[in-house]
Parts: C-alpha cells; structure tokens; sequence
C-alpha cells in the first residue's frame, strides 16, 4: 500500500510520517477516499452499553450452560458481577442463530418451535411478573401480567411474537385463550424478555423467549434460559435500563471465535 504514495513520504521518519500522512488526506479527496474504503469495520458490543449476561453452552447441542452477569465503567474491563457463574437449562435441542443485535455465520437458524435457544447478542425488554411489584431492591421496567396479557406465537398472526394487552370493555379475540400468559405457573412467576426476533419480528423465526425460573435440574426449555428462581431474582436486581442490558448466548467455540471481535468478556470468570 506504501507504493502508492509519493516518493518523499516514503523517505519521511516514523515521527513526521502521520503528520504529512493527516494533510495528505485533508487535501487530496483520492487519498480520503482511499481511506475510508481500507478502514475495516468492526462491529461489536457499543460503547454506551454497560451490562452485559452472558450465558455459555458446552456445544450447539447441549442444553445446559453457565450464565454470569458483567458491568463495566466507560472503556474499564468488563468486570463480573457474582460470585461463580450459575447454572442453566437451555433449548431441549440446544442452540441456533437467532435474530437480535449480532448474530455469527453458520447455518443452524432459529425457527419457531425448532426447540432450540436463539445464539447471539439480544438487548434485554422488560420485566413480567404476577406480582404487584418489582423485587424489593430491583430497578427495572416492569409490568404486571393480568388475565389480560398475551404474547403471541402464532405466525399467522400479525402480531406475532409481541405482548398484546387487552383493554378492559374490550372484547377478547378469539385467539386470545390461546395466547394468554400463564398465570399461576411458578416458572412464569417472573419473567424477563430476551429480544430475539423483536425489531420487527419476522414470522415464524421464533418467538416469546424469556429467561425464567426452571422446572427441574434437568429439564431443558423449548427455547428460553432457565434458571433456579434465586438465580433469576439476582439477575433482575443487577439490571439497570440506563446501563442498556444485553443478553449474550453462545456455544463455547463460538464465543472464542467471536469474544475479541465484539468485544466481549473473558467467559467462565
């Protein structure tokens, strides 16, 4: 690339070469141009974003991972929140690329009722729960589910994979019974939403994933993380809306291939 310049810039010391290098291209559009074109583009984990959980499967087929939770100040090394990592239960046919704010190459895609988890980066929505209020001590955007709420998982429907509240002296559509959210189901007690497929949803790339309380040790999910209910409250007091919270799911091959690339945390601490 050198070649291209003139011959006295070549000759110039380590020391004045950016300076000439700098007027260069403030003078000559053809060498800003050529600039721009050769910077590489990286994308990656924004600078503004300051919490991240982080979650690591053992392969694209397992069904159990390790989940921590990190926060950085500024441009500082992302820092890890809980004492070890905490263990959860993944897809039942483990994980494929879903649809969120970076998502790797391969050619395992989410599809709904696949049952499979969404590998990727996701920011993290809202909190859903049966209770009046939030945890004592959380800080979060919450809402409370009622006999009126649904998340819709049907692809034909046109409000696919979005909450639907119904206004009271509304009629119910005949759909509604059979989108409602659980109500009584201690897995569903708390929910916090994962955005996989949201910004707008595509249909049928799958739909309503949230990390929740788990069944049993060994239960996997048909696509959300799941976790002991201790696990998740802890999860739901770290998160801060002004932090911007993301949700990061990734085989462990993967996420060394990608770590450096978008900036993630070293995993496992």
């Amino acid at each position: 690339m050198i070649a291209d310049f003139p011959d006295y810039l070549r000759r110039m010391s380590r020391w004045t070469m950016p300076l000439a290098m700098a007027a260069l291209f403030t003078a000559c559009p053809q060498y800003r141009a050529f600039a721009q074109k050769a910077a590489p583009v990286i994308l990656g984990i924004k600078p503004e974003i300051s919490q991240l959980v982080v979650a690591v499967a053992g392969s694209w087929t397992a069904f159990r991972g390790k989940l921590q939770c990190y926060e950085r100040l500024g441009k500082a090394a992302w820092r890890p929140v809980f004492t070890k990592p905490v263990a959860v239960l993944l897809g039942r046919n483990g994980l494929a690329w879903g649809k969120g704010v970076l998502s790797g190459a391969g050619s395992r895609i989410k599809r709904e009722g696949d049952g499979c988890a969404p590998a990727g980066v996701f920011r993290i929505g809202r909190v859903y729960g049966e209770g009046a209020k939030l945890l004592a001590g959380a800080r979060y955007p919450y809402h409370q589910v009622t006999r009126r709420d649904a998340w819709v998982d049907d692809p034909e429907n046109p409000l696919y994979n979005r909450h639907v509240r119904i206004d009271p002296g509304k009629t119910v559509p005949a759909w509604f019974e059979q989108e409602r959210m659980r109500l009584g189901d201690p897995a569903y007690h708390w929910l916090i939403e994962i955005r996989h497929n949201s910004d707008p949803p595509k249909p049928g790339f799958g739909s309503a994933i949230f990390f929740h309380t788990r069944r049993g040790t060994d239960r996997p999910t048909a696509g959300c993380t799941a976790m002991a209910r201790g696990d998740l409250e802890q999860v739901i007091r770290f998160l801060r809306a002004a932090a911007k919270p993301h949700y990061v799911l990734m085989p462990a091959g993967e996420y060394a291939k990608y770590r450096k690339l978008w900036g993630l945390p070293v995993s496992g601490e």
